[in-house]
């Protein structure tokens, strides 16, 4: 099973089943299911309102009759709930992967495609970001409960391969963007916040929009419809031990981003800096090659025609 490399026919008429499959990035990889040839039907989409999948039971059920599990489903924030709820954030993303695969073992699920997150690696990592890097530090302190709560589905994941040859892969995605994105205070992440920030404060006339943080620190973004394709890419084209950073390379500081989004949002004020609020994680950009080597995969979108994409899709939701 090891480097087996599947046929993706193999996979058109197996049974999904997509954890998070109504949210953000769910929503995304669903279409792009269904762009492959899955079929609809084949596609199960379980609501948090119906399973709690931090209950073996609920997990129990939503993997019967399953053949590939895509594990979405998490619990996110920016640094303010992460600072706000670490204990939540770090029960709930590990009880539910760790419930989840071994449900989906248990059935005997042929696959399982575990999404980790960036936040998984250490807060001094070498940029750009390598896999082997994952292990070599401790997390950026605010978003560490929930980095290494996601990390914990590599470790089992590995593991549950070595002992039981269950075929389950892990893929570590950069911050989304893109049309669809949560701009709920509390939930959003950086990218959303700054488009509602700016688009109020161009709308008001507000002479400054004070942001968290020095705006040193850089991040790197993927649009949502290409950590779909990666995603789905992935599924269909890789079965190793080996986790695949998925990202699109770029890297940009968050002054830049601000400004950016400033101009698309038609603000002309000034944007000032609060440094006595943290930063987050001082660079981020991550080592795309092994999603390129193993399953063809490389970003597509550009990033300034993504965010004019959405501070519009913002604007006519308001």
């Amino acid at each position: 099973m090891e480097g087996m490399k599947i046929n993706k026919n193999n996979l058109i008429g197996k049974k999904f089943l997509v954890t998070g499959g109504a949210g953000f990035l769910g929503s995304y990889v669903v279409a792009e299911l269904m762009k492959r040839g899955v079929p609809k039907g084949n596609i199960t989409i379980p609501r948090v309102s119906e399973l709690d999948l931090r209950v073996w039971e609920n997990c129990r059920k939503a993997v019967v009759g399953a053949d590939v599990v895509i594990h979405l489903a998490a619990k996110v924030g920016g640094i303010g709930f992460n600072l706000e709820k670490p204990g939540e954030l770090f029960y709930d993303n590990l009880i539910m992967g760790a419930l989840l695969m071994e449900a989906s073992r248990q059935e005997g699920v042929e696959k399982f495609v575990a999404i980790g997150t960036i936040c998984a690696y250490p807060k001094l990592t070498p940029v750009p970001f390598k896999e082997e890097d994952l292990w070599s530090g401790y997390p950026e302190e605010t978003n560490a409960p929930y980095g290494l709560a996601k990390k914990m589905l590599l470790v089992q994941a590995q593991s549950y391969r070595t002992q039981y040859g269950f075929n389950a892969i892990f893929l570590l995605p950069v911050n989304l963007y893109g049309v669809g994105d949560a701009f709920e205070e509390g939930r959003s992440h950086v990218i959303p916040a700054l488009i509602k920030k700016f688009t109020e404060a161009a709308k008001t006339k507000s002479p400054t929009v004070t942001l968290w943080g020095t705006g040193k620190a850089t991040r790197e973004f993927i649009h949502v419809s290409d950590a779909a394709q990666a995603i789905v890419d992935a599924t269909f084209g890789y079965d190793k031990a080996e986790p695949v950073n998925v990202g699109s390379g770029m890297e940009i500081s968050i002054k830049e981003l601000a400004g950016k989004i400033a101009q698309h949002t038609g603000f002309t004020g000034t944007i000032a800096w609060d440094p006595s609020k943290p930063d987050g994680q001082p660079r981020r950009r991550l080592d795309v090659s092994r999603a390129y080597q193993e399953f063809g995969f490389r970003a597509e979108k550009d990033f300034d025609e993504g965010l004019k994409e959405m501070v519009e899709w913002f604007g006519n939701q308001r």
